[in-house]
């Protein structure tokens, strides 16, 4: 049941791990958190490596290998069974028969070669052994060592071996990890990267995985429960190197001047890194992390803050009125053929709904409005270049005819923090009378004043040997290193105070931040339609969009969804609305991959402080598996 199995880490170094590849992969993920010291394995899953050829082609027309260069058959382009090969020859219990005699495969199967910076378990550096449940590590030159080797590791190992192994990572990986990463130059090859995901409900060996075969551990769902640098150190680290990794990559876009903001924080977890760090605790209100303090006090301090509750509105205690928020901001609505300039308007918002008028006195007296938007389901991205002095809000609000562009521009970031909070917080169905519109106000200036850019630097660049392919991504690789490095160590005075951890959990929030962050693409074909467009699935929503543009056609949210199911036959999904009911096939992944994703995130929307902490594995598969 237990296999030797290469699992490569969110930072690209491996373990060679051994994993339960009998039980459904979901209970394996869990199993290898649990070796690993992850708090909350629901967000991660396995993932099969990805190879160029991937990228090229969707899913239904991926070239099937039938033979290797010795003639020897392969089944699905993998090595054919052998006697300690699963192969289901009955229906999962429930299901439509259209798992029979076959493997399912959610991913393609590639041929077994020797994984990047691999040591034959044999070789002296592994001495030949392996202990229940342990695991070994390999290091930069591509040498393996044996770690710590319990069945249960705890975050005692915070100050040993453990924690220096994967509570923080090398600057660089080895070559050959780098070398085996894929890069997506269009949105339909980002959506073909999610072919990779293993189907949880299956086990690993269902999946053509074998003995000494490569699997990525990656975060598949982009909600991080209680992220606590406490007890989260090699969790945060983990999710700070998967953040790192889709931005020089080029999997999630950003603008220059937050490529730079990136690149200093990196920088400064670099330089942290060698130094002696005091781990701090995020206080109860969730603002600025405060020094550790005894569980008691962080119990008590909770307990408090939950008691006196918070302001109702930043204008006003009175719990009787309505809070609003009032300006003069500049309006454009763009129309095909025509180049307009903005227009000033005067705005108020209130109860989710945005008015504009023509002037101060029609909006004082709440009259001649001149168009009421319902911000509630519409999609708020930032559109904000700070040397510009551009700070605009691009919505796109339901309409009859799909999603209609609107931009909002303010005169500064402040102005621009007010709106912006209030458009998300609207968005998603909670007015300004919200506790979090502060804090959310609070976050937004924070991630721009994180990109302001200083005179000059407080580090020499002499002094250090920045490497810029490491810290920037490509497209922003074109100015001579000298000035790049410059650039780099001016950002950097932004955040040459942050500590280690405080530096990671700010690269987090930023990347949380980014118009594209946690929204996982495919390729569909919709029912009646004969041209493949683009689905988005986030934590809260489905989106349709364009797949060239990636502009949003229409948003639907999982707080208006009924039920979502697959016909296996014939794989095509349908998930029902009360709005009406959408149909497609999937043609970049399995359509099993975009329901797991579906389910996953109404599962993981069940997590709260007031609910067990068990983990609810039946639960997961009940939303998750594609069949009742």
């Amino acid at each position: 049941m237990h296999k030797i199995l290469r699992v490569q880490l969110p930072d690209l170094r491996y373990l060679d791990m051994r994993v339960d590849c009998s039980i459904k992969t979901f209970s394996s993920v869990v199993h290898v958190c649990k070796e690993l010291g992850i708090r909350h394995p629901e967000e991660l899953s396995f993932c099969k490596p990805l190879e160029p050829n991937h990228l090229k082609y969707n899913y239904k027309d991926m070239p099937k290998k039938k033979h290797d260069q010795n003639g020897t058959h392969h089944r699905n382009g993998h090595l054919a069974p052998d006697t300690n090969t699963f192969i289901a020859n009955s229906s999962p219990a429930g299901s439509t028969g259209s798992l029979e005699n076959s493997q399912f495969m959610c991913a393609p199967v590639t041929p077994s070669r020797v994984p990047p910076s691999s040591t034959p378990i044999s070789s002296p550096a592994g001495n030949g052994t392996w202990k229940k449940n342990g695991f070994g590590t390999t290091d930069l030159n591509g040498t393996y060592s044996p770690n710590v080797t319990s069945n249960s590791l705890s975050l005692e190992h915070l100050n040993g071996t453990f924690d220096s192994s994967l509570a923080s990572s090398p600057p660089t990986p080895a070559a050959e990890a780098k070398r085996h990463l894929v890069r997506p130059k269009t949105l339909v090859e980002k959506a073909r990267m999610n072919v990779a995901w293993l189907d949880s409900s299956l086990s690993i060996m269902e999946q053509g995985i074998r003995e000494h075969d490569t699997l990525c551990l990656r975060f598949k769902f982009y909600v991080f429960y209680d992220l606590n640098p406490k007890y989260d150190a090699i969790r945060i680290n983990q999710i700070y190197e998967q953040a790192k990794w889709q931005l020089l990559n080029e999997e999630i876009d950003c603008t220059e001047e937050e490529m730079l903001m990136f690149a200093a924080l990196q920088l400064q977890i670099n330089l942290q890194a060698s130094q002696p760090q005091q781990y701090r605790s995020i206080d109860s209100n969730g603002g600025t992390p405060s020094p550790l303090e005894d569980d008691i006090d962080a119990a008590l301090n909770n307990l408090q803050s939950t008691l006196e509750g918070s302001s109702i509105s930043a204008h006003s205690n009175d719990i009787t009125s309505v809070p609003e928020l009032k300006d003069q901001l500049r309006f454009l609505k763009p129309k095909r053929f025509t180049l307009k300039a903005y227009k000033k308007y005067w705005f108020t918002c209130r109860d989710l709904h945005l008015y504009m008028y023509k002037n101060r006195e029609d909006m004082v007296h709440n009259i001649n409005c001149v168009m009421n938007i319902n911000l509630k389901g519409c999609e708020v991205t930032p559109d904000v270049h700070i040397s510009q002095n551009k700070y605009v809000i691009k919505l796109e609000v339901p309409s009859a005819d799909g999603m209609s562009e609107m931009y909002i521009r303010c005169d500064d970031e402040t102005q621009y923090s007010r709106w912006m909070a209030c458009c998300r917080l609207a968005s998603k169905g909670r007015s300004l009378a919200d506790s979090s519109y502060e804090t959310e106000k609070q976050t937004i200036l924070d991630f721009l004043n994180l990109q302001r850019r200083t005179e000059q630097p407080v580090i020499n660049p002499s002094s250090l040997d920045i490497q810029t392919e490491d810290y920037l991504s490509p497209k922003y690789l074109k100015k001579s290193k000298g000035k790049l490095t410059q650039r780099i160590l001016e950002a950097h005075t932004n955040v040459k105070d942050l500590s280690l951890v405080d530096a990671k959990m700010n690269y987090i929030k930023a990347w949380q931040l980014l118009p594209d962050y946690g929204i996982t693409l495919f390729v569909v074909k919709f029912m009646d339609s004969k041209k493949e467009e683009l689905l988005g699935v986030a934590y809260n929503r489905i989106m349709k969009m364009d797949i060239n543009s990636g502009d949003h056609q229409k948003t639907w949210r999982f707080n208006t969804m009924k039920a979502w199911n697959i016909n296996w036959e014939i794989k095509h999904m349908m998930v029902q609305f009360e709005e009406g009911n959408i149909v497609f096939s999937c043609q970049s992944a399995d359509c099993k991959v975009i329901h797991e994703f579906i389910g996953g995130y109404i599962f993981l929307s069940t997590r709260s402080k007031d609910a067990s902490q068990t983990l609810n594995e039946e639960l997961f598969h009940k939303l998750t598996g594609g069949w009742s």
